[in-house]
């Protein structure tokens, strides 16, 4: 059995270049080594990255029970280490609930998201980015079960949160685009235009502030922001970031 620690900056960094290009067989690869590497060196942390790694991996590619397995075994993982209060427990917690929503379990994943949210409110700074990835996720679980107005309140700190972050527009126009589907899930297609229509203005405003970016966050945004576009009537704007995200994946 070797000891050490597993170059956990360089492995992130390969994953992202693969996630870039979609070549999502090498991420899976890729991951699934380091993680048995890991294992073989005794880095419990190490682990525990890879596991939600891999968890996000398998949930962004809809295969809910890899997922729900690299969940279970990253609780394992924080019960083994006795980390349950820390930041790093806090992350798994978050993700492990946005994996539930992703294959419709939002009821089970409230109780993640508090424990998250209470962990990192009383250890983060008012403008980590990560508190907007965890509001942000979790006003989508509170909208998919109707709680509305708790969604809307966790929107707006996140939109809060980011403001204070350079370089953070996309996922604020993400949280604009998630604003505007809830608005029609409370008060239908009709009883919200008005409101949909000016959340859809703010997002394609701060997509736009940024479009000569070429890095894969803001090709990840311009590729989940398009179809919502789509859907609202914004065709012509929907294929229009659609090929910037395109253009970024390929090098072109």
């Amino acid at each position: 059995m070797r000891e050490g620690k597993i170059p956990s900056e360089r492995i992130l960094k390969e994953l992202d270049e693969m996630l870039r290009k979609n070549d999502y067989r090498s991420a899976r690869e890729h991951l699934d080594f380091w993680l048995s590497e890991a294992k073989e060196r005794r880095d419990e942390r190490g682990v525990l990255l890879l596991l939600n790694e891999l968890m996000g991996l398998c949930r962004k590619l809809g295969e809910r029970e890899n997922a729900l397995y690299f969940v279970n075994a990253a609780f394992e993982q924080i019960e083994k280490m006795q980390i349950s209060q820390n930041i790093g427990a806090a992350t798994t917690y978050l993700n492990s609930a946005t994996v539930y929503k992703a294959f419709g379990l939002a009821e089970d994943a409230i109780p993640l998201f508090s424990k998250a949210k209470e962990i990192y409110e009383a250890n983060l700074m008012p403008d980590d980015d990560r508190l907007g990835g965890l509001y942000n996720n979790m006003a989508l679980a509170l909208a998919d079960l109707g709680r509305f107005a708790e969604a809307e309140k966790l929107n707006l700190k996140a939109l809060a949160v980011m403001a204070r972050i350079e370089g953070k527009e996309p996922e604020q126009a993400i949280t604009y685009l998630n604003m505007a589907s809830a608005a029609e899930a409370e008060l239908g297609l009709m009883g919200a235009e008005a409101r949909i229509a000016e959340l859809i203005e703010k997002a394609k405003e701060l997509l736009d502030r940024v479009k000569e970016r070429d890095d894969g966050g803001y090709a990840f945004a311009c590729e989940k922001c398009a179809p919502v576009f789509g859907y609202y009537g914004y065709f012509l704007y929907e294929n229009e970031i659609s090929e910037r995200a395109r253009r970024i994946y390929e090098g072109s």
